[in-house]
């Protein structure tokens, strides 16, 4: 099986026009979008703070993290981007996919867009959460 890549373009959501478009790759392991510096450059993002990533080589690394617009196949999301390390591939993690109800499909090599993102199942489960609880449900 091969990798899958996107085109995505990443925006600064107080001046949309500020962008940088790149190929990722999809990677449902990786929680976060990860972006090489030269992108918060061009967006003129500044960072928010730092986390510590776990890196698929097993290293542990400080990284920083900022919120930007992250667009890709006709449709937007706001969510967390990683700077990478100099020379790192542009990663489109999985929190960005669910966000925008993507579904992978590895045997053909595809991402597929879902005919709506899930949110009823997670209300339906709320409310059976809070019946078995005798809870007054709130919606």
């Amino acid at each position: 099986m091969g990798a899958i890549h996107v085109d995505v373009t990443i925006r600064n959501p107080a001046d949309r026009s500020r962008s940088w478009r790149g190929r990722f790759l999809v990677d449902r392991r990786a929680m976060n979008t990860v972006v090489p510096p030269e992108c918060m450059e061009a967006v003129r993002l500044s960072p928010w703070g730092r986390r510590t990533h776990l890196l698929s080589d097993g290293r542990r690394v400080d990284l920083e993290v900022a919120g930007a617009v992250i667009e890709f196949m006709n449709d937007f999301v706001g969510g967390t981007i990683v700077v990478g390390e100099a020379g790192s591939e542009p990663v489109l993690g999985f929190t960005a996919l669910q966000s925008m109800g993507m579904e992978v499909d590895v045997e053909n090599q595809e991402l597929r867009k879902l005919p709506a993102i899930r949110l009823k199942a997670a209300a339906s489960r709320l409310r059976q959460v809070a019946r078995s609880a005798h809870l007054q449900p709130t919606g």
